[in-house]
Formats: C-alpha cells, sequence, structure tokens
C-alpha cells in the first residue's frame, strides 16, 4: 500500500502538467508585459493563466491522471502567475507612486498569496467551500479592475487610494477563513436541474463575451465580498436558531406558579 502511493506521488503525467505548465507561461508573460507597462496585456495573461489552472485539475481527473507531483507542481506554479505576476502587475500599475507603502503592499499580496497556497496543501478542504478567498479569483479582481479601467479609457497607470486598499483587501481575503464556494461539486439534482445549470453557464458565457471588460469585473465585485457576506448569514442563522431553542424555556418559567 505504501509503495504504491509512493509510485503515485512521483508519477508524472505530461497532458495535465502541460495546463499547468502553460499557466506559468502566462504568468510569467504578464510579468514581462507589466514591465514594459503594456497593462492590458498583462491582465489578460493572468486571466488566460486562470483558465488554464481551472483546466489542469479538470483534465487530471478526467483522465484519472491526479498525482502529488501535479499537484506540488500546480502550487508552485500558481505562486508565479497568481502571486507574482498579479503583484508586479498592481505595483507598476497602481502602487509604484506610494512608495514604501506601495511595494510593501505588492510584497504583502506576494506573501499571502504563498501562505495561502501552503495552507490549502496541508488542509483537507471540501469539494463545496474554499477557506479564504481562492488566488486566481484575487489575481483576477486585479486584472478586471485594470481591464475596466482601460474600457473607460485609463490606459495608462492609474494612482487611486482605493487600488492599494483593494491590494491590502484581497490580501487580507487571502488569508482570512470566510468561506468561498468552489463551484467544484456539481448541485444536486433535486436543487437545480442539468439542463438550468447549462442554460445559466451559456448565459454567463453570452454575457462576458459580449463586454469581457465590464463582466469580468462585475463578477469579481460579486464574488470577493460573497465570502464576508455568507459569515455574516451564517452568524444571523445561529442566533436565530438559539434564540427559538431559548424561546420555549422561557414560557416554561412564565407559566410555573
Amino acid at each position: 500500500m505504501q509503495n504504491a502511493e509512493q509510485e503515485m506521488s512521483t508519477k508524472f503525467y505530461p497532458l495535465p502538467c502541460m495546463f499547468t505548465i502553460a499557466s506559468l507561461f502566462c504568468g510569467f508573460y504578464s510579468i514581462i508585459a507589466s514591465i514594459k507597462g503594456d497593462f492590458f496585456v498583462a491582465a489578460t495573461a493572468i486571466i488566460v493563466a486562470a483558465v488554464f489552472d481551472g483546466l489542469d485539475g479538470r483534465v487530471a481527473r478526467m483522465t484519472n491522471t491526479t498525482s502529488l507531483f501535479g499537484k506540488e507542481l500546480d502550487s508552485l506554479c500558481d505562486v508565479v502567475s497568481f502571486g507574482v505576476a498579479p503583484g508586479i502587475l498592481a505595483y507598476y500599475w497602481a502602487l509604484l507612486p506610494y512608495g514604501r507603502y506601495g511595494w510593501l503592499a505588492a510584497f504583502l499580496y506576494v506573501a499571502t498569496t504563498t501562505l495561502r497556497l501552503a495552507r490549502f496543501n496541508s488542509q483537507k478542504t471540501s469539494s463545496k467551500y474554499f477557506t479564504g478567498l481562492p488566488c486566481p479569483a484575487a489575481a483576477g479582481t486585479l486584472s478586471a479592475s485594470v481591464l475596466f479601467c482601460n474600457f473607460l479609457g485609463l490606459e495608462e497607470a492609474v494612482t487611486h487610494i482605493s487600488l492599494l486598499l483593494l491590494v491590502y483587501l484581497l490580501s487580507y481575503l487571502m488569508v482570512s477563513n470566510h468561506r468561498y464556494h468552489s463551484f467544484k461539486q456539481p448541485p444536486q439534482a433535486g436543487k437545480i436541474r442539468t439542463f438550468q445549470l447549462m442554460v445559466a453557464a451559456v448565459l454567463v458565457f453570452v454575457l462576458i463575451a459580449a463586454e469581457p471588460q465590464v463582466m469580468l469585473f462585475v463578477l469579481a465585485v460579486l464574488y470577493v465580498p460573497s465570502g464576508p457576506l455568507y459569515g455574516i448569514f451564517r452568524l444571523i442563522r445561529r442566533r436565530s436558531a438559539r434564540h427559538e431553542e431559548a424561546e420555549p424555556v422561557k414560557e416554561h418559567y412564565r407559566d410555573t406558579p
């Protein structure tokens, strides 16, 4: 049994690893584009890297080629594509004028991305929820912000305090305990039919294809606060349940002579 696990951990499957390396290539290309000042291309490369990152795991599961080697390779590539690349993009695009506070914010983003990935690899995770904001979603939010500003006509570097705060916020959410929906587990047949899910997916695809620079930003704005909002909802529901359990006890003492 132990030999079989060791063999699985060292097994190399080229097909899913090709998608992982493609994600790494996009992340590296984004770094080069950020240094050159081509922020639109840098943001687009990170978005494409997120697409490849989502495909490698699904390809591995579909072809039954999952391995510990592939998992570790994926995490190492994610540090570059969703840590270093968006950190450098944010620095050259919006944080450079803030001096020390700017590069410290960029470093904090890279550090929290690394910590987020280390925690993800060391803990048993649910297939329904992520603990903390996923790194591709955080990187996608920064990239979507660049694309949205480009849509508004702001093609050069942008200086605004909200962008500095956004980097700090994303850094916090990645290492927080807020739960985010992973979209990995398919919905139960009794709740949502497969046909309805397919129609919804096609609708989202059409909206993104119509105005990608706007819709990607809208999706990011909806997904990023969903973790804290879900935590608040759970807290309110928990307090409501406790109140309902305590209510009959009060009535009992009221009727006692």
